[in-house]
């Protein structure tokens, strides 16, 4: 009989996507390829949001974020008629792999129909496990929903009332460049000098945020201390993504900079900047991250952990919680329970998956992404355009050498904590279907044995009719 009406594939476009996949990478991509590797200037640059500072008029409407590598066949697929046939049975080409000792001795699994909603396997796919970061697709469906995809991060600056003093404060925008951070204090200048002013004490707020800014893990390369206020996420080296060494006070040498750069722009700055509250008022001049779709993609494609975390706070500070850790999981859990996916027994102690106390099942992250695919929710399509492409992009660049039918095909998040890996994302198959996975395995020996033996399962679905 036929399937019910899909939104995936016509028959044969899988063996096109390959081909439009690796034309789109080379040719269109916002994210260079490379594991860890620095996202393209498009991200890295001023945005043409952050570079509209008040009290300029309002900017036009924002553009809509450039999809991520092979997104055009992906969304294809959200619209096409489905193929004639029924779901296939899995269990016996997924079992034996998922046998292989390289997943070590606790795995779970869930492959779901993300047309019809439909579970085609699970194995433990309820029973929550670590997800390292894949628990990123959690946090950024949960700010997408909270927020919506054009939600942009403000830094602004204040005047107190006498116009003595200024005001840096931090909206937890942790992509504030140099660019932007002179282009904000250029904006500053300016409407200081048409107020007669050429001399102010500066200080910087960073109160939105609350409780501890380190996390569990402590000083570490792969996060800075979360705080409102940073630039370029702490990073004291040229890098853009992946570890680096980073600012044990990356409020404070940001406000630092910023004094400088007003400076540069003829207003003399009073003693040194010192932490203060922002006075009540419109704020003389301020600059906007890029749209919240864009983040979240650049989150999911280079496993952007001080991204994950401000997106995780921004959602507690849209469902009215504390922007600190706690606030955030009450925050992120209370959002995936509106979209409906399973939540018992999750825990989102942070927003990154750092932090081995997370607990997400594969069913939750597979539900996540069929809604992602769904017509009615667009809001959340940057889950599925953010997420690394197979062989090509992001943190699976380096990957599928071992399983090439699925690169350029398969396209997922994937998670690395010693002992734990894991890898959720979507697949078209040979007949059009686009399939949601997510595949969990703890207690690994080596991330060189689990790696390969998670990129074959993935791969066999791409092969599986």
């Amino acid at each position: 009989m036929p399937e019910p009406r899909t939104w995936q594939f016509t028959a044969g476009s899988a063996a096109l996507g390959l081909v439009l996949a690796a034309a789109a990478v080379t040719a269109a991509g916002p994210w260079d390829g490379g594991q860890r590797t620095a996202e393209r200037a498009r991200a890295a640059a001023p945005t043409a949001g952050g570079t509209h500072h008040a009290p300029r008029p309002a900017p036009a409407a924002p553009r809509r974020p450039a999809p991520a590598p092979s997104a055009p066949s992906v969304l294809t697929a959200l619209h096409a008629p489905a193929p004639q046939g029924r779901a296939a049975d899995l269990a016996g080409l997924l079992v034996p792999l998922l046998a292989d000792p390289g997943l070590g001795p606790l795995r779970t699994a869930s492959v779901v129909d993300t047309a019809t909603g439909k579970q085609l396997y699970g194995e433990g796919a309820g029973t929550p496990m670590t997800p390292a970061s894949t628990v990123k697709i959690a946090t950024t469906a949960a700010a997408l929903s909270a927020l919506g995809p054009e939600h942009r991060i403000a830094t602004t600056v204040t005047a107190a009332p006498d116009g003595r003093s200024v005001v840096l404060t931090g909206g937890g925008d942790p992509t504030l460049d140099a660019a932007r951070l002179k282009a904000l204090a250029a904006d500053t200048a300016r409407a200081l000098k048409g107020r007669g002013l050429t001399s102010v004490r500066l200080a910087y707020d960073t109160s939105l945020y609350k409780g501890p800014v380190l996390h569990p893990i402590g000083p570490n390369e792969n996060l800075a201390p979360v705080v409102a206020l940073m630039t370029r996420e702490g990073r004291l080296d040229d890098s853009r993504s992946g570890p680096a060494p980073r600012a044990a006070d990356p409020a404070g040498d940001t406000a630092a900079a910023f004094a400088d750069l007003l400076a540069q722009a003829g207003i003399k700055v009073s003693g040194e900047p010192a932490p203060g509250r922002a006075p009540r008022g419109a704020p003389l001049a301020r600059t906007d991250s890029a749209p919240l779709a864009d983040l979240v993609e650049r989150t999911l494609t280079n496993s952007d952990n001080d991204l994950a975390e401000a997106l995780a706070r921004q959602t507690a500070l849209a469902r009215r919680q504390p922007a600190s850790f706690q606030g955030a999981e009450k925050a992120v859990r209370d959002e995936l329970a509106r979209l409906g996916v399973p939540v018992a027994g999750a825990r989102f102690a942070d927003g990154s998956g750092l932090d081995r106390r997370d607990r997400v099942s594969a069913a939750l992250l597979t539900g996540l992404l069929t809604r992602a695919a769904d017509p009615a929710r667009p809001a959340l399509r940057p889950l599925l355009t953010g997420l690394p492409v197979g062989g090509f992009t992001g943190t699976l660049a380096g990957r599928f050498g071992a399983a090439p039918a699925g690169a350029g095909l398969v396209r997922a998040k994937t998670g690395t904590l010693t002992g734990v890996n894991t890898l959720a994302g979507t697949v078209v198959t040979p007949d059009g279907r686009l399939l949601a996975f997510a595949f969990l395995a703890g207690r690994t020996v080596s991330p060189y044995e689990a790696q390969p033996a998670l990129d074959r399962l993935s791969a066999a679905l791409a092969g599986r009719k």
